[in-house]
């Protein structure tokens, strides 16, 4: 049974959702969202609540329930509050900076690897060893975020690399001498 996908979504002040033929499109304070949900699930918009159900028993609606359900989820809370995902660097000369709407980052590559700021995204960079990932897309704020994580990962003898904030690297110990 999915919790998920019964549990009522409250629409929040502010937040005006539209559902046609299940082309979902969500506006908020910070934006606006359009997304094509699978055309079994029913979604109910009554005031301020929102609800999905699911026209069958069998395993693929209750699997798309409670995903549905999350997107719409996800959708809302962007359009009003929006999301943001923060990286660490750590290493001698490693750090990242903004070259007009380009994050340059340089983490011990003989050149300095540049990501472009896609529409709907902001790079905040407060330090030159943090850099903060923002927008109103979960998934697209997530993969960018994972993107530049993917530059120079963590690595378990000293450290170094680009790392989530706050995440943890199980250190190893180095080789020991005879």
């Amino acid at each position: 049974m999915s919790r998920i996908g019964f549990k009522i979504l409250e629409i929040p002040e502010g937040v005006e959702v539209k559902n046609e033929n299940n082309l979902v499109t969500v506006k908020g304070p910070k934006g606006q969202l359009t997304r094509q949900l699978h055309e079994d699930m029913i979604i109910n918009i009554d005031g301020n609540e929102l609800t999905v159900a699911r026209p069958s028993e069998s395993k693929k609606h209750k699997a798309l329930h409670g995903t549905t359900r999350s997107l719409i989820a996800n959708m809302v809370e962007g359009v009003h509050k929006g999301y943001e995902k923060a990286l660490e660097i750590q290493g001698v000369g490693y750090r990242a900076q903004m070259q007009g709407n380009k994050l340059v980052v340089s983490a011990g590559y003989s050149h300095p690897v540049e990501v472009e700021q896609p529409e709907g995204i902001e790079f905040d960079v407060p330090a030159n060893t943090k850099v903060i990932v923002k927008g109103i897309d979960k998934e697209l704020v997530g993969a960018i975020a994972a993107n530049i994580r993917a530059i120079r990962k963590p690595e378990p003898y000293k450290g170094k690399g680009i790392r989530y904030e706050g995440e943890y690297v199980r250190r190893k110990e180095g080789k020991t001498a005879k």
